[in-house]
């Protein structure tokens, strides 16, 4: 790794990736913080940060930060942080092929085109970080968030295929399965909720009012909810650590979500997780 080392991390204008990217900053790391809007971009210079446009939905944003990226560090890249996504609530029976695909854009295929164009690289060099930021939802599913599940449950798949292709290149993967993280999180998935859910038409409406409610609600966080700091320390341990884990599990529903579903019958594991996705 060189004197300073350099990361990519996606996702930067708020919540993990933004208090990420100052982290790990004030710990000698070159940060270049990505973004899509022009604003953010603007913000994220303001802060102190190598803000970089990155638009995981363009192929060719993706190969302009890259590209962007290579000039500044003279060809080199220490690690990449895979954190960009947004959920898209919903039931399955409501999920449009265009809306699941718009999830499936972001939150999947954005990170591999991106994770794909800096290997060669990280090759090049003889190392690299790789880490994905993944959820709880990556291994356990709650009703109406199926389209932000398949994302996770597929990048946790790919993940995994990822880590055994690179072994012995130099080149270490990590997958981060935050809980409940306080965000914009919820914010974001009420836009996508109204951009993309006709609730008058479904057989859920009476549900989706509940869900209506929830994704409004600015207070009242999720129990064991925790602030992106937690998310950093698992970060830092897969960035720096000479033996990074494969997973790291944060929050309490994650690690007590992974014993229940590794000890309990599947019926068992669904009836607990009925009650948890209620609403």
């Amino acid at each position: 790794m060189s004197e300073q080392p350099s990361i990519l991390i996606t996702g930067c204008s708020s919540g993990i990736g933004h208090h990420c990217a100052h982290a790990l900053a004030e710990r000698g790391w070159r940060v270049f913080a990505s973004a899509r809007a022009d604003a953010d971009i603007e913000r994220l210079t303001r802060e102190g940060l190598e803000a970089v446009q990155l638009d995981l939905n363009d192929s060719a944003s993706i190969q302009a930060a890259v590209d962007t990226v290579l000039a500044r560090t003279g060809g080199h890249l220490d690690a990449l942080f895979n954190n960009g996504a947004y959920g898209q609530p919903g039931a399955v029976e409501d999920l449009e092929r265009d809306v699941l695909r718009a999830q499936l854009e972001t939150n999947l295929l954005g990170w591999l085109e991106l994770t794909n164009r800096v290997i060669p690289v990280m090759r090049a060099q003889g190392h690299g970080r790789i880490v994905q930021n993944s959820s709880v939802l990556g291994f356990v599913t709650l009703k109406w968030r199926g389209a932000y599940q398949a994302s996770k449950f597929a990048l946790e798949g790919l993940t995994d295929t990822l880590r055994l292709e690179l072994h012995g290149s130099g080149i270490h993967v990590s997958l981060i399965q935050p809980g409940p993280i306080t965000s914009r999180f919820r914010a974001n998935a009420w836009q996508a909720y109204q951009r993309r859910i006709a609730p008058e038409q479904s057989a859920h409406r009476e549900t989706y009012t509940l869900l209506e409610q929830r994704l409004q609600s600015e207070g009242d966080p999720a129990p064991f909810t925790l602030g992106p700091e937690a998310v950093c320390r698992a970060l830092v341990h897969a960035l720096e650590s000479p033996r990074p884990r494969i997973r790291y599990r944060v929050t309490l529903p994650t690690t007590l979500l992974g014993l229940l579903k590794w000890l309990l019958p599947t019926r068992t594991v669904d009836a607990i997780l009925r009650r948890i996705g209620s609403a």
